[in-house]
């Protein structure tokens, strides 16, 4: 349920469960850890991370949260795994954002959506914590009391309220999302991979 891209230097990993709106199974967390873990060895430069369909991720497949999915430390795992790569991540968000979907997005150095994409977190609502490092880097984003809308207010932003706040950073056509994505890949791609480990360290990471 996830299609593994890998062209030269550049990896896209697909949530490919377009039926029930990508909701992430453990399996489907675990793939995307393991492929994660194997980009460095083999060259990788960047990583372009989207969704089949018109949602990028429902967050927790209902079935899986019920077996404890919701509290597994596998989401914690996997966003520290993305946020520590010494390679561009991007995220390009297909359509909407929702649950625990978007630790591993906030773990990305860039964000790219569709108009039509929606962003809601509903921990507060549904009765779990968010994964550990998931409020901490919303909140160097966006902001303490914007991150408290989402979390425990229970807001629902659109593309244009999240682009403004800075959870995003491009709106883009849904034609042309994976193109701009690579294109914002493409100096990388072209560079030794002690450079963009050295330019990476030098930004401070959300």
């Amino acid at each position: 349920m996830i299609n593994v891209e890998l062209e030269g230097r550049l990896l896209t990993l697909t949530l490919n469960r377009p039926d029930k709106a990508n909701s992430l199974t453990r399996l489907m967390l675990e793939e995307l850890d393991a492929a994660l873990a194997q980009a460095e060895m083999k060259g990788v430069r960047a990583v372009i991370l989207t969704g089949a369909g018109h949602v990028f991720s429902a967050g927790a497949d209902l079935e899986d949260a019920r077996a404890g999915l919701a509290s597994d430390p596998v989401w914690e795992r996997l966003s520290a795994r993305i946020a520590g790569l010494p390679i561009l991540t991007i995220a390009a968000l297909n359509g909407t954002l929702a649950g625990g979907a978007m630790g591993m997005v906030l773990a990305c150095d860039l964000r790219l959506t569709v108009p039509g994409a929606k962003f809601f977190y509903p921990v507060m609502k549904l009765g779990f914590l968010p994964q550990p490092s998931d409020p901490r880097r919303m909140a160097a984003l966006i902001g303490p009391a914007r991150s408290k809308m989402i979390l425990m207010g229970g807001a629902r932003i659109d593309a244009a309220e999240a682009y403004a706040w800075g959870l995003v950073d491009r709106i883009v056509a849904p034609e042309a999302l994976l193109d701009e994505a690579r294109t914002l890949a493409a100096d990388v791609m072209a560079a030794n991979a002690d450079h963009v480990a050295a330019i990476k360290r030098l930004v401070p990471s959300a």
